[in-house]
């Protein structure tokens, strides 16, 4: 059997699940075969170019129309747009992948979570950072007691894309386009973590900041090599912002993200403190993990790029690195195989409710400067 894709979306992230697409055959044997049926956008010309580059057979501009035709659907579009287009995905059994954060709010993500229960397919929230061997490899640490009773998990996530003012204005600085800012858009990533690595938010106390009020729209060319950028938009989410919270066990966790850390291009960074060690991750050097165990004076760092560590034995010998993109591989691989066999994936509609809660908890923390249960 081949299973039919469909996708929403054809930038960003339309460009890296096109590629992932495109990988599972050659390094997956056991992947199911997929076929990347039809792409999904609003503009016919772009669309078109899209589809022949990323390689679709059909394009549409009306995803109503593609959800009878596929076996899954991926909806890769602006957070804006993910709630109505997954449900009626979800209301027609096909099973759904889509991009973080869930939705643009919690009430959203709620109605996207039932529609999965009632729907009973594989669903997926597209937290991509999960499928990094080097956080799997963690993880197999965490749960065979390498660091005694987890005491502490700090993460970090620092972009530096919008440090200039005059930096465009975009759907991302926009609350009902995008829900909220770097916590969404950076946060739900760190927030997912400590939930796969240690366990659920259990209270929070949040802080959210706006560094720049308003950004200029970009313009129609004035004809002389230069755009017309005197209209500007207000920013309406947050550029930053820090949290600390309580994580199940009595765990202390602080959160923190920011798109105006000036030098900092893609810097997801976690900690975990236990009674036995410790552990130490940085996205911008995603095949290494330092560990500390027991009495050793330091930490060591570990290459996970042996071929028994998790997904390495499809790739490259031992000690050949693999990257950013493969992470979407791993994780299209592990869907895909969910929905072919269908059975359970994770993460799920409902591990992507879990993140919106504490997101929309925070923002609530903001606003009444207070300590909050995540419900």
């Amino acid at each position: 059997m081949t299973l039919k894709v469909g996708v929403l979306g054809y930038r960003f992230m339309g460009k890296a699940h096109a590629n992932a697409l495109a990988r599972l055959p050659m390094f997956f044997p056991d992947a199911p075969d997929v076929e990347r049926h039809t792409l999904i956008g609003r503009d016919e010309e772009a669309l078109s170019e899209a589809a022949d580059r990323l390689g679709f057979a059909h394009t549409s501009t009306d995803w109503e129309e593609v959800i009878d035709e596929v076996d899954a659907f991926y909806n890769l579009g602006p957070n804006f747009v993910h709630a109505e287009p997954s449900i009626a995905a979800l209301e027609a059994g096909v099973p759904v992948l889509c991009e973080k954060p869930l939705a643009a709010n919690l009430s959203d993500a709620e109605r996207m979570a039932e529609a999965a229960r009632s729907a009973d397919v594989p669903t997926a929230t597209a937290f991509n950072y999960r499928f990094i061997p080097a956080i799997q490899y963690a993880k197999g640490l965490i749960e065979d007691g390498v660091l005694g009773e987890i005491h502490q998990f700090r993460g970090r996530y620092l972009q530096d894309w919008l440090v200039d003012p005059d930096a465009p204005w975009s759907w991302r600085n926009d609350e009902e386009l995008a829900g909220s800012g770097a916590l969404g858009d950076l946060g739900a990533h760190t927030i997912d973590l400590a939930r796969f690595l240690v366990g659920d938010v259990e209270r929070v106390s949040g802080h959210l900041q706006t560094f720049v009020d308003e950004r200029p729209v970009e313009g129609e060319s004035t004809g002389d090599g230069e755009t017309a950028a005197d209209e500007t938009r207000p920013v309406t989410v947050d550029d930053a912002y820090s949290a600390q919270a309580e994580l199940e066990g009595d765990v202390m966790a602080t959160f923190e993200a920011s798109r105006f850390a000036n030098g900092h291009k893609n810097d997801h960074t976690i900690e975990i403190h236990g009674s036995e060690g410790s552990l130490k991750f940085s996205l911008e050097r995603l095949n290494e993990l330092e560990v500390l165990r027991g009495e050793n004076r330091g930490y060591e760092t570990v290459l996970v790029t042996d071929e028994s560590d998790p997904y390495v034995e499809h790739w490259w010998p031992p000690g050949h690195v693999i990257g950013w993109e493969h992470t979407f591989v791993h994780e299209n691989y592990e869907f895909l195989s969910a929905v072919e066999s269908g059975t359970e994936y994770h993460p799920n509609f409902a591990d992507g409710v879990a993140v919106q809660k504490v997101l929309d908890a925070i923002e609530r923390s903001d606003e009444s400067g207070e300590w909050l249960q995540v419900e």
